[in-house]
């Protein structure tokens, strides 16, 4: 028995009707990325695991899809270590290469790869698939479509003003009631210093940007566990709590930040960048969130997440500041800042409401029936002429019954069929049928394409 095929969990297939609504987000995306001036770039699906190993923290590794190295790739293995059955201490010896994590590290490859080609400050989107070796779930994909849009080489603040923006049109076009979080990994240090645990940012970071997922009690004994101790904890949980308007937080932030430097200078730069976005007025609700800490380990400066209102699902945009992601490959020096619009959530959020408009315009809009012979040819050439006037159209490839040429077109929703027979031809005319009414007319070529254009 021929085995029944399938596909990895947490990939999936997209049909037609699919394609269509994903095209259209990503047409939608990447017309609000070129009118800022971004322009495309692409890179390859696998890196060099020593590209991205240590650069989303030891949970972010551990969901890397590494590549078995080519050939007999146990023959360099090490005896011992095989025997041991450990596959971190084996795994550099027989995979060299993964699926890339997501498009940023990538990117910041690409830039020092190509320094001496592109044009600082480089505004670049990117939109391509990543993976991650994650369980499977509601709005969690092992494949998925990311749209990154970043700028690097520039310390400006206008830049990450610039990214709100993208992202309040974008929502806007989309139809999606949004609210975007915002905070500064520096206050976050800050926090870290006043409690005397600098050396824990990362461990205090990953914790609490679980406080959503997990709650407080958990996020409290994660810290317990990385040896925190009560006194400290008890120190974060107001400031991790704050309520009120983004300006009394800031005020709020300021007087229990006031011994920390870095922490200081996280509150100016969220200052600087809500008084750009009073100017603009913008129509997107933007609320200062202290719980928000993006769990990679290569944000330094303001860091952005985007939720949508009216579904229940993780976060369907991230994003923030990086200073250092580049030197480590070698370009010190280089700051750069962007955000991540998850195309499958944005999809599924868009799905769940019904917000996709008809897709029409990727349809066909008329189909002719081939007769076969002579009629054949005459279809195939007035088929053309309404390619070439930018109708979508198709000509049925085999002379079947009609019945069945019939079937094809309403399965497909196509909203007009064309009528190519002996008679038709003589006169040099064709039948259209409008298959929504039933009604048929005989028409010239012009008035047809007149006709289907509407």
């Amino acid at each position: 028995m021929a085995q029944k095929p399938s596909i990895p969990k947490g990939t999936r297939d997209f049909s037609p009707v699919e394609m269509v609504k994903r095209n259209y987000i990503f047409d939608t995306v990447k017309s609000v990325f070129q009118k800022y001036g971004y322009l495309p770039i692409e890179t390859p699906a696998m890196e060099n695991l020593s590209t991205l190993l240590g650069k989303y923290g030891e949970e972010g590794d551990k969901l890397l899809f590494k590549i078995l190295n080519s050939g007999d790739y146990l023959s360099k293995a090490d005896a011992g270590l095989l025997a041991e059955k450990e596959s971190n201490k084996v795994i550099s010896q027989i995979s060299e290469k993964g699926l890339r994590y997501d498009l940023t590290v990538p990117f910041a490859r690409f830039v020092v790869q190509h320094q001496n080609e592109i044009t600082f400050p480089f505004k670049r989107y990117q939109i391509q698939p990543v993976w991650r070796a994650d369980r499977p779930q509601k709005g969690r994909y092992r494949e998925f479509f990311q749209c990154d849009v970043d700028v690097v080489g520039s310390n400006s603040l206008l830049n990450e003003v610039e990214l709100i923006q993208i992202v309040d049109e974008v929502y806007q076009l989309l139809n999606i009631n949004v609210v975007l979080k915002l905070n500064n990994r520096k206050v976050l240090s800050g926090i870290a210093e006043i409690i005397d645990a600098s050396d824990k940012i990362v461990d205090i970071t990953v914790a609490i940007d679980k406080l959503d997922k997990i709650g407080l009690e958990k996020v409290n004994e994660e810290l317990t566990s990385k040896g925190l101790s009560e006194a400290a904890i008890q120190t974060i949980q107001p400031i991790i709590m704050l309520s009120g308007t983004n300006r009394e937080k800031v005020a709020k932030l300021r007087e229990v930040l006031a011994a920390s430097e870095i922490g200081l200078k996280g509150v100016d730069e969220l200052e600087v960048v809500l008084n750009y976005l009073d100017v603009l007025n913008l129509d997107l609700e933007v609320e200062l969130d202290l719980t928000l800490a993006r769990g990679l380990n290569y944000y330094t400066g303001a860091i952005f997440e985007v939720k949508a209102k009216d579904v229940a699902i993780g976060s369907i945009t991230g994003g923030g500041r990086y200073d250092d992601l580049t030197g480590i490959f070698g370009l010190k020096d280089v700051s750069g800042v962007g955000i991540s619009f998850g195309a499958d959530r944005i999809y599924d959020v868009m799905n769940q409401l019904e917000l996709f408009p008809k897709a029409d315009g990727a349809k066909t809009r008329a189909m002719f029936v081939n007769f076969g012979g002579e009629d054949e040819l005459y279809a195939l050439g007035i088929l053309t002429q309404l390619r070439k006037a930018g109708i979508n159209a198709e000509l049925f490839p085999d002379d079947a019954k009609m019945k069945k040429q019939m079937n094809y077109a309403n399965k497909k929703e196509i909203p007009f069929v064309v009528l190519t027979g002996e008679e038709e031809r003589q006169a040099g005319v064709v039948t259209l049928k409008n298959m929504e009414t039933g009604e048929q007319s005989k028409l010239g070529v012009d008035e047809l394409i007149k006709v289907i254009s509407i």
